[in-house]
Protein backbone atom coordinates (compact mmCIF):
# COMPACT_ATOMS: atom_id res chain seq x y z
CA UNK A 1 0.00 0.00 0.00
CA UNK A 2 1.07 3.79 -0.71
CA UNK A 3 0.92 7.41 0.71
CA UNK A 4 0.85 10.28 -1.61
CA UNK A 5 3.81 12.81 -0.35
CA UNK A 6 2.80 16.47 -1.53
CA UNK A 7 5.09 19.62 -1.31
CA UNK A 8 2.46 22.62 -1.46
CA UNK A 9 2.77 25.69 -2.75
CA UNK A 10 3.48 24.96 -6.43
CA UNK A 11 0.86 26.26 -8.65
CA UNK A 12 0.12 24.22 -11.63
CA UNK A 13 0.75 24.90 -15.31
CA UNK A 14 0.61 22.77 -18.55
CA UNK A 15 -2.10 20.80 -20.73
CA UNK A 16 -3.39 17.85 -19.31
CA UNK A 17 -5.48 15.50 -21.50
CA UNK A 18 -8.94 13.59 -20.05
CA UNK A 19 -9.09 9.59 -20.07
CA UNK A 20 -11.74 7.74 -20.93
CA UNK A 21 -14.83 7.48 -18.39
CA UNK A 22 -14.79 5.35 -15.39
CA UNK A 23 -18.80 5.43 -14.49
CA UNK A 24 -19.24 4.93 -18.32
CA UNK A 25 -16.74 1.82 -19.08
CA UNK A 26 -17.65 -0.45 -16.53
CA UNK A 27 -21.17 -0.92 -17.35
CA UNK A 28 -19.77 -1.13 -21.05
CA UNK A 29 -17.85 -3.77 -20.35
CA UNK A 30 -21.10 -5.78 -18.67
CA UNK A 31 -23.08 -5.07 -22.16
CA UNK A 32 -20.29 -7.89 -23.29
CA UNK A 33 -22.50 -10.37 -21.66
CA UNK A 34 -25.69 -9.69 -23.69
CA UNK A 35 -24.13 -10.66 -26.79
CA UNK A 36 -22.01 -13.96 -28.33
CA UNK A 37 -20.10 -12.01 -30.29
CA UNK A 38 -17.27 -9.71 -28.83
CA UNK A 39 -17.33 -6.26 -28.15
CA UNK A 40 -14.59 -4.06 -28.94
CA UNK A 41 -14.00 -1.03 -26.36
CA UNK A 42 -11.91 2.55 -27.23
CA UNK A 43 -10.63 4.73 -24.90
CA UNK A 44 -10.03 2.40 -22.37
CA UNK A 45 -8.57 4.15 -18.98
CA UNK A 46 -6.10 2.22 -16.91
CA UNK A 47 -7.75 2.08 -13.71
CA UNK A 48 -7.91 -0.53 -11.58
CA UNK A 49 -11.63 -1.07 -11.09
CA UNK A 50 -11.08 -1.92 -14.95
CA UNK A 51 -9.03 -4.68 -13.91
CA UNK A 52 -11.66 -5.69 -11.51
CA UNK A 53 -14.48 -5.59 -13.67
CA UNK A 54 -12.25 -7.74 -15.93
CA UNK A 55 -11.71 -10.12 -13.58
CA UNK A 56 -15.43 -10.57 -12.76
CA UNK A 57 -15.84 -11.18 -16.27
CA UNK A 58 -13.44 -13.61 -16.94
CA UNK A 59 -15.25 -15.14 -13.84
CA UNK A 60 -18.18 -15.63 -16.00
CA UNK A 61 -16.36 -17.18 -18.98
CA UNK A 62 -16.06 -14.19 -20.75
CA UNK A 63 -12.59 -13.65 -22.88
CA UNK A 64 -11.02 -10.15 -21.93
CA UNK A 65 -7.81 -9.29 -24.46
CA UNK A 66 -6.19 -5.73 -24.20
CA UNK A 67 -5.10 -5.01 -27.85
CA UNK A 68 -1.94 -3.55 -28.85
CA UNK A 69 -3.67 -0.27 -29.40
CA UNK A 70 -4.82 -0.14 -25.46
CA UNK A 71 -8.57 -1.21 -26.90
CA UNK A 72 -10.34 -3.94 -24.95
CA UNK A 73 -12.48 -6.65 -26.21
CA UNK A 74 -14.68 -8.53 -24.71
CA UNK A 75 -16.09 -11.81 -25.84
CA UNK A 76 -19.13 -14.06 -23.91
CA UNK A 77 -19.82 -17.03 -26.50
CA UNK A 78 -21.19 -18.56 -23.63
CA UNK A 79 -22.04 -20.79 -21.84
CA UNK A 80 -21.61 -18.27 -19.32
CA UNK A 81 -21.16 -18.62 -15.15
CA UNK A 82 -23.84 -16.60 -13.94
CA UNK A 83 -22.68 -16.00 -10.64
CA UNK A 84 -20.13 -13.49 -9.26
CA UNK A 85 -19.23 -14.09 -5.80
CA UNK A 86 -18.24 -11.96 -2.86
CA UNK A 87 -14.85 -12.38 -3.42
CA UNK A 88 -14.91 -10.63 -7.11
CA UNK A 89 -17.89 -8.10 -6.32
CA UNK A 90 -16.65 -6.78 -2.99
CA UNK A 91 -14.62 -4.05 -3.80
CA UNK A 92 -16.94 -2.10 -6.20
CA UNK A 93 -20.42 -0.73 -6.88
CA UNK A 94 -20.30 -1.25 -10.54
CA UNK A 95 -19.54 -4.83 -10.16
CA UNK A 96 -23.65 -4.92 -9.89
CA UNK A 97 -24.10 -4.21 -13.15
CA UNK A 98 -23.65 -7.81 -14.13
CA UNK A 99 -27.06 -8.56 -12.73
CA UNK A 100 -29.13 -7.30 -15.73
CA UNK A 101 -26.65 -8.81 -18.69
CA UNK A 102 -26.73 -12.05 -16.63
CA UNK A 103 -30.46 -12.06 -16.16
CA UNK A 104 -31.47 -11.46 -19.70
CA UNK A 105 -28.57 -13.77 -21.53
CA UNK A 106 -29.04 -16.97 -19.44
CA UNK A 107 -32.49 -16.74 -17.26
CA UNK A 108 -30.69 -16.70 -13.95
CA UNK A 109 -28.41 -14.96 -12.09
CA UNK A 110 -26.26 -14.93 -8.44
CA UNK A 111 -24.98 -11.78 -7.64
CA UNK A 112 -23.51 -10.77 -4.41
CA UNK A 113 -24.33 -7.15 -2.67
CA UNK A 114 -21.82 -4.87 -3.99
CA UNK A 115 -19.18 -3.16 -2.17
CA UNK A 116 -17.15 -0.02 -3.31
CA UNK A 117 -16.48 3.20 -1.62
CA UNK A 118 -17.93 3.87 2.13
CA UNK A 119 -20.14 7.05 2.12
CA UNK A 120 -23.56 6.21 3.41
CA UNK A 121 -26.24 3.69 2.09
CA UNK A 122 -26.47 3.00 -1.69
CA UNK A 123 -28.86 0.53 -1.44
CA UNK A 124 -30.08 -1.55 -5.02
CA UNK A 125 -33.71 -1.67 -4.43
CA UNK A 126 -34.58 0.33 -7.75
CA UNK A 127 -32.38 -2.29 -9.61
CA UNK A 128 -34.30 -5.11 -8.04
CA UNK A 129 -37.66 -3.43 -8.38
CA UNK A 130 -36.86 -3.32 -12.17
CA UNK A 131 -36.16 -6.87 -12.75
CA UNK A 132 -39.16 -7.87 -10.74
CA UNK A 133 -41.27 -5.73 -13.44
CA UNK A 134 -39.83 -7.31 -15.89
CA UNK A 135 -40.80 -10.91 -14.70
CA UNK A 136 -37.63 -11.76 -12.26
CA UNK A 137 -38.25 -13.79 -9.14
CA UNK A 138 -36.22 -12.13 -6.15
CA UNK A 139 -34.57 -13.37 -3.42
CA UNK A 140 -32.14 -12.42 -0.95
CA UNK A 141 -29.93 -15.16 1.41
CA UNK A 142 -26.50 -15.07 2.31
CA UNK A 143 -25.48 -11.89 1.01
CA UNK A 144 -26.57 -12.67 -2.52
CA UNK A 145 -29.08 -11.60 -4.87
CA UNK A 146 -30.72 -14.58 -6.68
CA UNK A 147 -32.50 -13.59 -9.83
CA UNK A 148 -34.89 -15.95 -12.04
CA UNK A 149 -36.46 -15.33 -15.26
CA UNK A 150 -40.02 -16.57 -15.95
CA UNK A 151 -40.30 -19.58 -18.37
CA UNK A 152 -40.24 -17.82 -21.55
CA UNK A 153 -37.93 -15.33 -20.78
CA UNK A 154 -37.69 -11.37 -19.56
CA UNK A 155 -40.97 -9.34 -20.59
CA UNK A 156 -41.31 -5.51 -21.41
CA UNK A 157 -42.63 -3.25 -18.41
CA UNK A 158 -43.48 0.09 -17.41
CA UNK A 159 -41.54 0.68 -14.46
CA UNK A 160 -40.59 3.77 -12.59
CA UNK A 161 -36.84 4.02 -11.60
CA UNK A 162 -36.62 7.18 -9.37
CA UNK A 163 -35.90 7.15 -5.48
CA UNK A 164 -36.07 9.75 -2.71
CA UNK A 165 -32.93 11.16 -3.98
CA UNK A 166 -33.44 11.12 -7.61
CA UNK A 167 -32.78 8.89 -10.46
CA UNK A 168 -30.38 5.20 -10.42
CA UNK A 169 -27.74 5.62 -12.63
CA UNK A 170 -26.27 2.01 -12.26
CA UNK A 171 -30.11 1.16 -12.02
CA UNK A 172 -31.04 2.55 -14.94
CA UNK A 173 -28.06 0.70 -17.11
CA UNK A 174 -28.73 -2.23 -15.13
CA UNK A 175 -32.75 -2.68 -16.37
CA UNK A 176 -31.63 -0.95 -19.71
CA UNK A 177 -29.47 -3.86 -20.43
CA UNK A 178 -31.90 -6.65 -19.18
CA UNK A 179 -34.62 -5.14 -21.35
CA UNK A 180 -32.56 -5.11 -24.58
CA UNK A 181 -33.06 -8.99 -24.41
CA UNK A 182 -37.00 -8.82 -23.23
CA UNK A 183 -39.97 -10.05 -25.17
CA UNK A 184 -42.50 -6.40 -26.01
CA UNK A 185 -41.27 -3.15 -24.64
CA UNK A 186 -40.10 -1.52 -22.32
CA UNK A 187 -40.60 2.13 -20.71
CA UNK A 188 -38.57 3.41 -17.52
CA UNK A 189 -39.78 6.58 -16.32
CA UNK A 190 -37.73 8.42 -14.00
CA UNK A 191 -34.84 6.93 -16.06
CA UNK A 192 -30.99 8.54 -15.08
CA UNK A 193 -30.10 11.27 -17.68
CA UNK A 194 -25.98 11.05 -17.15
CA UNK A 195 -23.70 11.01 -19.98
CA UNK A 196 -22.41 8.00 -18.88
CA UNK A 197 -25.69 5.94 -19.04
CA UNK A 198 -26.22 7.74 -22.39
CA UNK A 199 -22.78 6.44 -23.59
CA UNK A 200 -24.18 3.22 -22.74
CA UNK A 201 -27.40 3.32 -24.57
CA UNK A 202 -25.07 4.60 -27.11
CA UNK A 203 -22.95 1.22 -27.46
CA UNK A 204 -25.91 -1.14 -27.12
CA UNK A 205 -27.48 0.53 -30.34
CA UNK A 206 -23.93 -0.40 -32.13
CA UNK A 207 -24.88 -4.13 -31.03
CA UNK A 208 -28.40 -3.88 -32.79
CA UNK A 209 -30.57 -2.53 -29.18
CA UNK A 210 -33.56 -1.06 -30.26
CA UNK A 211 -33.76 2.18 -27.76
CA UNK A 212 -35.39 6.12 -27.99
CA UNK A 213 -35.29 8.65 -25.39
CA UNK A 214 -31.06 8.27 -24.38
CA UNK A 215 -30.37 11.26 -22.26
CA UNK A 216 -34.41 12.15 -21.06
CA UNK A 217 -36.49 10.91 -18.15
CA UNK A 218 -38.34 8.51 -20.47
CA UNK A 219 -36.47 5.66 -22.05
CA UNK A 220 -38.17 3.24 -24.41
CA UNK A 221 -36.12 0.05 -24.69
CA UNK A 222 -38.17 -2.67 -27.67
CA UNK A 223 -36.63 -6.21 -27.15
CA UNK A 224 -34.80 -8.06 -29.60
CA UNK A 225 -33.36 -12.14 -30.01
CA UNK A 226 -29.82 -11.20 -29.95
CA UNK A 227 -27.12 -8.62 -30.08
CA UNK A 228 -24.34 -8.73 -32.35
CA UNK A 229 -20.73 -7.81 -32.19
CA UNK A 230 -19.45 -3.90 -32.18
CA UNK A 231 -17.04 -1.61 -31.40
CA UNK A 232 -17.44 1.91 -29.11
CA UNK A 233 -15.23 4.62 -28.37
CA UNK A 234 -16.07 5.44 -24.39
CA UNK A 235 -16.60 9.22 -24.08
CA UNK A 236 -14.16 11.51 -21.22
CA UNK A 237 -14.49 11.45 -17.86
CA UNK A 238 -16.36 14.23 -16.57
CA UNK A 239 -15.16 14.01 -13.47
CA UNK A 240 -11.61 13.70 -14.21
CA UNK A 241 -11.76 16.62 -15.80
CA UNK A 242 -14.04 18.96 -13.35
CA UNK A 243 -11.57 17.42 -10.92
CA UNK A 244 -8.32 18.89 -12.93
CA UNK A 245 -10.03 22.20 -13.72
CA UNK A 246 -10.76 23.14 -10.33
CA UNK A 247 -7.05 21.88 -9.07
CA UNK A 248 -6.09 24.43 -11.37
CA UNK A 249 -8.21 26.78 -10.26
CA UNK A 250 -7.30 26.19 -6.96
CA UNK A 251 -3.48 26.72 -7.29
CA UNK A 252 -3.55 29.45 -9.05
CA UNK A 253 -2.21 28.37 -12.26
CA UNK A 254 -2.99 28.08 -16.21
CA UNK A 255 -4.65 24.58 -16.63
CA UNK A 256 -5.68 23.51 -19.89
CA UNK A 257 -7.94 20.12 -19.39
CA UNK A 258 -8.06 18.59 -23.25
CA UNK A 259 -10.02 15.70 -24.71
CA UNK A 260 -12.92 16.82 -22.21
CA UNK A 261 -16.67 17.60 -22.87
CA UNK A 262 -17.21 21.03 -21.66
CA UNK A 263 -21.18 20.61 -21.85
CA UNK A 264 -21.30 17.84 -19.57
CA UNK A 265 -19.54 20.34 -16.82
CA UNK A 266 -21.96 23.23 -17.23
CA UNK A 267 -22.91 23.34 -13.92
CA UNK A 268 -19.58 23.46 -12.43
CA UNK A 269 -18.07 25.68 -14.61
CA UNK A 270 -21.06 28.29 -14.31
CA UNK A 271 -20.73 28.16 -10.25
CA UNK A 272 -16.66 28.39 -11.16
CA UNK A 273 -17.14 31.59 -13.31
CA UNK A 274 -19.37 33.15 -9.87
CA UNK A 275 -16.19 32.79 -7.81
CA UNK A 276 -14.39 35.71 -10.06
CA UNK A 277 -11.61 33.15 -11.17
CA UNK A 278 -11.24 32.98 -14.46
CA UNK A 279 -11.87 30.08 -17.00
CA UNK A 280 -12.11 29.63 -20.65
CA UNK A 281 -13.38 26.20 -22.54
CA UNK A 282 -13.66 25.44 -26.15
CA UNK A 283 -15.39 22.52 -27.97
CA UNK A 284 -13.17 20.18 -26.01
CA UNK A 285 -11.14 21.76 -23.81
CA UNK A 286 -11.36 23.59 -20.85
CA UNK A 287 -8.71 26.56 -19.56
CA UNK A 288 -7.88 27.77 -16.07
CA UNK A 289 -6.08 31.40 -16.00
CA UNK A 290 -2.79 32.33 -13.36
CA UNK A 291 -3.48 34.66 -10.58
CA UNK A 292 -1.77 35.42 -7.72
CA UNK A 293 -2.83 33.76 -4.63
CA UNK A 294 -1.16 35.69 -2.24
CA UNK A 295 -3.38 38.76 -3.18
CA UNK A 296 -6.53 37.12 -4.29
CA UNK A 297 -8.84 34.24 -3.31
CA UNK A 298 -11.79 32.87 -5.21
CA UNK A 299 -15.20 33.87 -3.41
CA UNK A 300 -17.44 31.85 -1.93
CA UNK A 301 -20.63 30.14 -3.84
CA UNK A 302 -22.62 27.95 -2.58
CA UNK A 303 -23.74 24.88 -4.64
CA UNK A 304 -26.33 22.40 -4.57
CA UNK A 305 -25.64 18.67 -6.16
CA UNK A 306 -28.39 17.53 -8.38
CA UNK A 307 -28.86 14.43 -10.73
CA UNK A 308 -27.43 15.19 -14.34
CA UNK A 309 -27.45 18.14 -15.62
CA UNK A 310 -26.91 19.88 -12.27
CA UNK A 311 -23.65 19.65 -9.81
CA UNK A 312 -22.30 15.98 -9.58
CA UNK A 313 -22.24 14.83 -5.92
CA UNK A 314 -18.80 13.25 -7.30
CA UNK A 315 -17.60 17.22 -7.41
CA UNK A 316 -18.61 18.35 -4.22
CA UNK A 317 -15.29 16.53 -2.05
CA UNK A 318 -13.64 18.99 -4.66
CA UNK A 319 -15.72 21.97 -4.58
CA UNK A 320 -15.67 21.82 -1.06
CA UNK A 321 -11.62 21.60 -0.79
CA UNK A 322 -11.82 25.00 -3.22
CA UNK A 323 -14.03 26.47 -0.61
CA UNK A 324 -11.64 25.92 2.40
CA UNK A 325 -9.18 28.77 1.21
CA UNK A 326 -12.31 31.10 -0.88
CA UNK A 327 -13.42 34.33 0.65
CA UNK A 328 -16.18 34.08 3.19
CA UNK A 329 -18.71 31.58 3.53
CA UNK A 330 -20.29 28.93 1.28
CA UNK A 331 -22.81 26.32 1.77
CA UNK A 332 -22.45 22.54 0.42
CA UNK A 333 -25.55 20.44 -0.13
CA UNK A 334 -25.25 17.01 -1.22
CA UNK A 335 -28.45 16.24 -2.14
CA UNK A 336 -27.19 12.98 -3.63
CA UNK A 337 -25.43 11.07 -0.83
CA UNK A 338 -26.04 13.23 2.23
CA UNK A 339 -23.47 10.94 4.00
CA UNK A 340 -20.68 11.89 1.34
CA UNK A 341 -18.75 13.61 4.22
CA UNK A 342 -15.66 11.70 5.78
CA UNK A 343 -13.25 14.25 4.03
CA UNK A 344 -14.75 17.29 6.26
CA UNK A 345 -12.52 16.09 9.17
CA UNK A 346 -9.44 15.47 6.95
CA UNK A 347 -9.68 18.81 5.42
CA UNK A 348 -10.30 20.40 9.16
CA UNK A 349 -6.66 18.53 9.55
CA UNK A 350 -5.54 20.62 7.12
CA UNK A 351 -6.73 23.78 8.38
CA UNK A 352 -9.82 24.29 6.54
CA UNK A 353 -12.75 25.63 9.06
CA UNK A 354 -15.55 23.17 7.74
CA UNK A 355 -19.17 22.10 9.77
CA UNK A 356 -21.84 20.38 8.92
CA UNK A 357 -25.47 20.06 10.07
CA UNK A 358 -27.26 17.59 8.54
CA UNK A 359 -26.90 17.32 4.93
CA UNK A 360 -25.54 20.27 4.69
CA UNK A 361 -21.51 21.48 4.76
CA UNK A 362 -21.03 25.14 5.78
CA UNK A 363 -17.43 26.28 4.74
CA UNK A 364 -16.10 29.60 6.24
CA UNK A 365 -12.61 29.88 3.99
CA UNK A 366 -9.23 30.25 5.86
CA UNK A 367 -6.72 32.35 3.76
CA UNK A 368 -3.78 29.34 4.17
CA UNK A 369 -3.90 25.65 5.15
CA UNK A 370 -0.76 23.53 6.94
CA UNK A 371 0.26 20.52 5.53
CA UNK A 372 -0.37 17.61 7.65
CA UNK A 373 -1.00 13.94 7.22
CA UNK A 374 -4.89 12.62 6.68
CA UNK A 375 -5.83 9.86 5.46
CA UNK A 376 -8.54 9.33 2.39
CA UNK A 377 -11.77 7.50 2.71
CA UNK A 378 -12.93 7.33 -0.83
CA UNK A 379 -12.13 7.88 -4.27
CA UNK A 380 -13.03 11.58 -4.89
CA UNK A 381 -12.12 12.44 -1.19
CA UNK A 382 -8.92 11.45 -2.04
CA UNK A 383 -8.67 13.60 -4.93
CA UNK A 384 -9.65 16.59 -1.99
CA UNK A 385 -7.53 16.14 -0.30
CA UNK A 386 -4.85 16.61 -2.67
CA UNK A 387 -6.00 19.18 -3.93
CA UNK A 388 -5.80 20.83 -0.38
CA UNK A 389 -2.37 19.31 -0.18
CA UNK A 390 -1.20 21.15 -3.15
CA UNK A 391 -1.28 24.42 -1.69
CA UNK A 392 -1.10 24.08 1.71
CA UNK A 393 2.15 25.28 3.42
CA UNK A 394 4.65 22.53 4.14
CA UNK A 395 4.21 18.82 3.20
CA UNK A 396 1.39 17.12 3.49
CA UNK A 397 0.74 12.80 3.87
CA UNK A 398 -2.52 11.35 1.87
CA UNK A 399 -2.60 7.77 3.15
CA UNK A 400 -4.73 5.14 1.78
CA UNK A 401 -4.01 6.71 -1.93
CA UNK A 402 -5.30 3.50 -3.17
CA UNK A 403 -8.78 4.85 -3.42
CA UNK A 404 -7.22 7.39 -6.33
CA UNK A 405 -5.95 4.64 -8.74
CA UNK A 406 -9.86 3.18 -8.50
CA UNK A 407 -10.76 6.29 -10.53
CA UNK A 408 -7.86 8.36 -12.00
CA UNK A 409 -5.18 6.78 -14.35
CA UNK A 410 -1.57 7.77 -13.38
CA UNK A 411 -2.99 10.51 -11.37
CA UNK A 412 0.15 11.93 -9.94
CA UNK A 413 2.80 11.21 -12.98
CA UNK A 414 0.24 13.55 -14.92
CA UNK A 415 0.30 15.79 -12.06
CA UNK A 416 3.78 16.36 -11.39
CA UNK A 417 4.02 16.70 -15.51
CA UNK A 418 2.33 20.31 -14.86
CA UNK A 419 4.69 21.00 -11.71
CA UNK A 420 2.67 19.67 -8.83
CA UNK A 421 5.50 17.81 -6.47
CA UNK A 422 3.92 14.24 -5.01
CA UNK A 423 5.68 11.01 -4.49
CA UNK A 424 4.08 7.52 -4.38
CA UNK A 425 5.70 5.97 -1.08
CA UNK A 426 5.44 3.01 0.66
CA UNK A 427 2.86 3.21 3.60
CA UNK A 428 2.58 1.21 7.10
CA UNK A 429 -1.04 1.88 7.51
CA UNK A 430 -3.17 -1.23 6.69
CA UNK A 431 -5.37 -1.54 3.78
CA UNK A 432 -9.39 -2.57 4.81
CA UNK A 433 -11.56 -4.17 2.96
CA UNK A 434 -13.60 -1.10 1.38
CA UNK A 435 -11.23 -0.67 -1.05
Amino acid sequence: MHKFVIEGGRPLDGTISTAGAKNAVLPIMCASLLSAEPLTIRNVPKLSDVKTMGAILNKTETGTETNADGSLTLHAAGPLESRASWDEVRKMRASVTVMGPLLAREGKCQVAMPGGCVFGVRPVDLHLKGMEALGAKITLEKGYIQCDAPAGGLRGASVYLAGPMGPTVLGTANVMMAATLAKGVTTIHGAACEPEVVDLGECLLKMGAKITGLGSPILKIEGVSHLKKAEHTVIPDRIEAGTFVLMGAMTGGRVRVTGCRPEDLSAMLDSLRKTGLEVEFGADWIETKPYDRHTKRPQGVDITTHPHPGFPTDLQAQWMALMSVAEGASVIDDTIYPDRVMHIPELNRLGANIRRTGSIAVVIGTKRLSGAEVTASDLRASAALVMAGLVAEGTTEVHRVYHLDRGYERFEARLNAIGAKIERVQDNVPATADA
